[in-house]
């Protein structure tokens, strides 16, 4: 296992439209392991493959139900996910590592239902409210190459980019 380097915006691999996992193999097992030591080592809540350059689809998740569990103890990985029910409105905190210095608020569905497979190519199904319904609505964005940031008014996004360009140009 190995950590992989995650892409930073304006990546135009984050842009891009992840395809479809065909072959549940060693290699996707291993991509997965990957991800998820990089996810641990970031740390994130979860990462989607194209953030680690994969335009595969393929999700993790932090999968805890109780915060007072070890971080890491339990790491979900979708393959293909899909939202196939929402219902209800949040708004919280979100940031993401492939958007360095920010956060903000985003609304959410408050409940999804994601029917995705296994690394063994099995089919499931995960209903989550609250945070883990957080994770998993930013991390299947990624897989359309949709970032936190489309979800912010257009006047915060532009602050954010133009702050992000003074960095660039060593004016900040």
């Amino acid at each position: 296992m190995s950590i992989m380097p995650i892409l930073k915006y304006p990546d135009p691999l984050l842009r891009k439209i992840s395809e479809p996992v065909t072959e549940f193999d060693e290699g996707l097992a291993m991509l997965a392991a990957d991800m998820k030591e990089t996810m641990l080592a970031a740390p994130g809540a979860g990462l989607a493959a194209p953030q680690v350059g994969v335009l595969k689809r393929l999700i993790l998740i932090d999968d805890r139900d109780d915060p007072e569990e070890d971080y890491g103890s339990k790491v979900l990985a979708l393959v293909n996910p899909e939202i196939t029910h929402y219902e209800g409105a949040q708004c919280d905190k979100e940031g993401c590592l492939s958007v360095v210095d920010l956060s903000a608020d985003v609304n959410r569905h408050d409940l999804v239902v994601v029917a995705y497979h296994d690394l063994e190519g099995n089919p499931r199904t995960i209903k989550a409210r609250g945070h883990k319904s957080v994770i998993l609505q930013h991390e299947t964005d990624h897989l359309d190459g949709v970032l936190f940031l489309d979800h912010l008014t257009p006047l915060r996004r532009e602050i954010y980019v133009k702050s992000l360009r003074k960095k660039r140009h060593g004016e900040g």
